[in-house]
């Protein structure tokens, strides 16, 4: 349905080319004159990342270039510096006008530009990984732990150990969940060191010895940071947006995910307020609410119109290796082959595709 009928079709920018901006930018392609910034040109399937590092053909299907599901819009490949009531600024000096404004800008990651690097970078650590006899992986979340399952159960032979500062891993979901995850790692020879921390200060993946918190010390031939990555907002602090974030940096949403005192500013995924967990498919369904919005505003609806978001419960979906998982419901907890046939088989990458109107299995690129 063409939606500016007899008028100027209205700009709509989306900032932020991850889980929830790509799906957002796919619902809302030609129903605007639109435009997607974001610093890399393809999207990534967070998720699937641990899977490519062991094995790299992987993300030939997890890593996609936002011009195969954006067949319809303007793509900017640059970081986003500044917005004003009516534009955004990017890195490369570009003024870009908008009538509605999404910002998906989630966590910062230091990633390559184009898909061919990125997959280059997924052979390197592949070879990491293959070369090392003992490897060393810091931090306790879900990537630490997906990471510790995967080399396990892909490398059995190699020595992996994990160190965690705090007392249990996953600390974002029960302890029921954690210890049953601690004791599918112990069963595949992974050493867990709970409540301490690692000194990687001047450290190269050339030394072979580490120091503990608790001052001890062991020996990996390589070594995997995975704690927390920073929010992708600091950006946000010179703009019109500065007294929009909490305290943590998050911008406060209302409950149709606009941006709290603005009309046409959006924010989804993780980035936004929302008290719920940070995952994926949360981003998703926000990115599918926020766009509902958008075709609303943009036919002209009510505001009483808008759909509204509400948060979730905890549920949680850690895979360990190929085939078996942990499952936290908000009843419940599993852990084995059942939640492993849900998740870690294809981490949900054909399902992804799917939803931007991609082949599950591609023939070739």
């Amino acid at each position: 349905m063409e939606l500016a009928l007899g008028r100027e079709r209205k700009k709509v920018v989306v900032i932020g080319g991850g889980v929830a901006g790509s799906l957002l930018a796919k619902s809302l392609q030609f129903l605007a004159d639109f435009t997607l910034i974001d610093e890399k040109e393809y999207f990534e399937i967070p998720w699937a990342s641990l899977r490519a590092m062991v094995e790299p053909s992987f993300a030939e299907r997890s890593v996609i270039n936002h011009r195969d599901y954006l067949t319809n819009g303007q793509i900017i490949a640059s970081r986003a510096i500044n917005v004003s009531d009516t534009e955004v600024l990017t890195a490369t000096g570009r003024l870009i006008p908008y009538d509605y404004l999404v910002i998906a800008t989630g966590h910062a990651d230091r990633v390559p530009k184009t898909k061919t690097e990125r997959l280059g970078q997924f052979q390197e650590e592949n070879q990491k990984i293959r070369s090392a006899n003992s490897i060393l992986i810091v931090g306790g979340g879900p990537t630490g732990v997906e990471l510790a399952g995967e080399i396990a159960v892909d490398y059995p032979d190699k020595k992996v150990t994990l160190v965690h500062t705090g007392s249990r891993l996953l600390e974002f979901i029960g302890p029921k969940a954690a210890n049953k995850t601690l004791n599918w790692l112990k069963s595949r020879r992974v050493e867990v060191i709970l409540e301490q921390s690692v000194s990687l200060n001047n450290i190269s993946d050339g030394s072979k010895t580490y120091q503990t918190s608790e001052g001890g010390t062991f020996e990996a031939d390589c070594h995997f940071l995975c704690t927390g990555k920073r929010l992708g907002s600091a950006w946000l602090k010179e703009t019109v947006l500065e007294n929009s974030m909490d305290v943590n940096g998050r911008l406060m949403v209302d409950e149709n995910l606009r941006v709290k005192g603005r009309k046409n500013i959006f924010a989804i995924g993780d980035i936004t307020n929302i008290p719920e967990i940070k995952q994926g498919y949360l981003a998703q369904k926000q990115a599918l609410v926020a766009a509902k919005n958008l075709k609303l505003l943009l036919e002209g609806a009510k505001e009483s119109k808008l759909a509204t978001y509400e948060p979730h419960s905890v549920m949680a979906l850690v895979s360990l290796g190929r085939k078996h998982g942990v499952a936290q419901f908000p009843l419940t907890t599993i852990s084995g082959r059942i939640p492993g046939l849900i998740k870690s088989k294809d981490l949900f990458v054909g399902k992804t595709r799917k939803q931007l109107g991609l082949e599950p299995h591609p023939v070739h690129d």
